[in-house]
This record gives C-alpha cells, structure tokens and sequence, in this order.
C-alpha cells in the first residue's frame, strides 16, 4: 500500500465494549504508523465510540442500522427453555432482517463507494457478513474478537462468507483455533492480541471515588475493593462474582463494585441493572456490593484493590485484564480461552476456575488477606502488560497484514 490508501473500518456498534475499544487502538495506531493512510469507520449510532475516533482523526459516518438487523442475536435461541420456540422465533426474526436488509446493504455500498478503501476491516459478526457481501472487488479482513463454534447459524453465515475475505484475524490463539475448527480448517487466520494504551492504564493517575459514584456513604473502617469491570453480557459472569461475595467471611472486610453498564441491543444476552440488584438483595449482599455504571475505566481501576474477571464461558481476549495489569492492579482471572494467555499464574495475576463461586471466593480472600501479595501481583503485571500490550506492537501487525493483502 501506497501514500493515498485508505482503511474503512465497519463496527456494528457505537459503544465502548472490548472490540470497539480494540477498533480505536487500530485507529490509533494507523494514524501514527502511517500518518499518510486515510482512516474511514461506518458505526450505527452517535455513541461514545464516534466522538473517540473523530478524536482520532477518522473520518467517520453515521448509518443506522435498521432495528431488525441490530437487534437480531443468537443468545436467546441458545439458552431458551423450549429450544424448539425459540428457532422458531429467531427464524422470524431472521425473515423480517431479509427485508429490510438489500436496503441498508446498499446504502452502505454508497458510502463505500464514496470512501473508495483499499481495505474493508470489519468489526463485529454482522458486520463480517455483511462486508463480504459488500463488494466482491472489495479486500475484506474480518477482525474476529468473539467465538462462534457454539453459534449454529453464525457458524453457517460464515462458512457461507469465508471464501470472499482476504485474510481474518483473531485476537487469541483461542479464538484462532475455533475459527478454524467452526468455520474452515483452510482459512487464514492471524493472531493479533488487543493492545493497551499503556500511558491511559498506569498505576498512577486519577482515582474515581466509586462509593460516591454509587451513591453510598464511604465505609466507616477499611476495606478492601474488589471490583467487576465489564459490560452486563450474562457470560461475563456477574452471578459468580456475587455469589463469590455473599461466600467471603467478614475479616478482612470486603466491599464489591460493579462496574459497567448494559450496552449491547442483542435481545436477552444481558443483565439488567434492576436484575443484579434482585439478585444482591436475594444473597444478602445489598451492603457489600455497590453499582457505579459506567466509569472511565483506568480511573475506576486504580481505586481497586483487586480487579476481578469472571467470565463464565472462555474469554476471547479479556481486554479488563490487560488493562487492570497495566494500571499495576492485582488481578484475578477465569482460567481459560483467551484470557489466560495473558497470564502467568502466581506470577503476574491469581486464576480462578470459571464459573466457580467458592474458587473465586477463595482467591478474592486470599487476596484481601495479603497487601504485600497484592502489590507483589501488581507491580509484576505492569511489567509484563508492557511486553505484552504495547500499541506499536499491536500497529505494526496490522499495517504489515494490510501491506500483504493490498
């Protein structure tokens, strides 16, 4: 690729979950790597994400996606109780995203058209699909930053799709692996893990006052903070979390947050705040839990004491957990999929079985016993999300992948 090329990255959201975050990374890096590049993103909405990549200085467009397609997902027909009812809904809903869909596929192949990328970087399921069927003189590069081998009808969306894309990338040798055991054992595939922005994630910085922010009183003697930072998606494991809690004994104290908001408009693939709330009321830990929202996330880190991730299912990256060992905190995360190539541990971070609420209480115990052990922990973390996350790292893959497809 040449001076004069052109990246146009497609997001189905414009929220601030781990992919999207990811995308600004992406952004962020090409801007600076290859300053001469012009940086197109499409997003559905005037969310959080636009203002961050016009920052950046991505040209960017707005073209909302019809309510059908955006809230069309697969979770409710997985774990629905009459599994038969609901196929037969989401076939409904699946009849109804085929009208309106030719459409917005061809509103989007204006803005294509106008924006003329050498290279279309699609972020999201639907939106690997639908950059496939965009152009077939289009270079597509699916960003893949979830797993689908447990999706039937994503799995066939795109075995149906992989021949028009040029090359795909995972974020994990985990997800690696499910794509080419999912979809084909001949795609190409590249690893590129996420990356952080290691000057934002520091152990020093500011520091949000979370109690405040949840509109609690601070605690009248110590605590320690132990946080779940994360979107209200039911498989990042908000249930454990509190359960682990409602297990801890009362020395030393812990008080719990969590942090975060419901994002996503994918029908039953997420709590609700008057959910988690119920469902704290129900263990007896409506005094040891507090529910702060959405906060920027370095700030809300470094007033933890602990960061915990709990995911239930494996995690395709675990973006919370980079960032938490860079802000130099002690983490303790679900040991599988993706997430736990990122740590060594008892080295750099404590690991936990997933979905396991007595083993993720034994672990936030032993560490809310332990200060020296917790600082040991996070200053370890720091030094290896150095190694490990760095953005020019994460830039230089991607622009030599664009460079090769190109």
């Amino acid at each position: 690729m040449t001076t004069g090329q052109a990246i146009m990255f497609l997001s189905v959201s414009d929220q601030l979950g781990g992919s999207e975050i990811a995308l600004l990374q992406m952004i962020s890096g090409i801007r600076r790597l290859r300053p001469s590049w012009k940086v197109h993103l499409v997003l559905p909405g005037h969310g959080p994400l636009l203002d961050r990549a016009e920052r950046l200085g991505a040209d960017c467009v707005i073209l909302p996606m019809p309510k059908p397609l955006a809230r069309l997902g697969e979770f409710g027909s997985l774990h629905a109780r009459s599994p038969m009812i609901a196929r037969l809904a989401l076939a409904a809903r699946l009849s109804v995203v085929a009208i309106v869909l030719p459409g917005y596929l061809a509103r989007l192949r204006r803005v294509a058209r106008a924006a003329s990328p050498s290279i279309l970087h699609t972020n999201g399921i639907k939106a690997h699909v639908l950059g496939a069927r965009l152009d077939p003189n289009l270079r597509v590069v699916w960003h893949v930053h979830e797993y689908v081998g447990g999706r039937p009808v994503t799995r066939k969306l795109l075995r149906a799709h992989e021949g028009r894309v040029a090359i795909i990338v995972a974020n994990s040798g985990s997800v690696k692996r499910d794509i080419e055991a999912a979809v084909s054992p001949k795609a190409v595939v590249h690893v590129v893990h996420n990356a952080v922005d290691l000057d934002t994630f520091r152990p020093d910085g500011p520091v949000e006052d979370l109690d405040a922010r949840a509109g609690l009183s601070a605690p009248v003697a110590p605590v320690v903070r132990v946080g779940l930072v994360g979107t209200f998606a039911r498989w990042k494991g908000h249930e454990v979390f509190l359960r682990a809690l409602s297990a801890l004994p009362g020395q030393p104290a812990v008080r719990g947050y969590v942090i975060g908001e419901a994002v996503y408009d994918t029908t039953g693939s997420q709590y609700s705040l008057a959910e988690l709330r119920e469902m704290a009321r129900r263990l007896g830990i409506e005094d040891r839990i507090a529910f702060t929202g959405f906060l920027r996330p370095a700030p809300a880190m470094r007033a933890l004491d602990v960061v915990v991730h709990a995911s239930t299912q494996p995690e395709p990256f675990g973006l919370v957990v980079a960032e938490a060992m860079a802000c130099g905190r002690a983490v303790i995360t679900s040991a599988a999929g993706g997430a736990a190539e990122l740590v060594r541990p008892d080295q750099d971070a404590v690991t936990h079985q997933p979905g396991d609420s007595n083993d993720l209480a034994r672990a936030i115990a032993r560490l809310a016993a332990d200060a020296d052990l917790r600082r040991q922990l996070g200053a370890r973390a720091r030094i290896a999300a150095g190694e490990r996350f760095h953005p020019d790292r994460m830039a230089r893959e991607l622009v030599d992948l664009y460079e090769r497809v190109a």
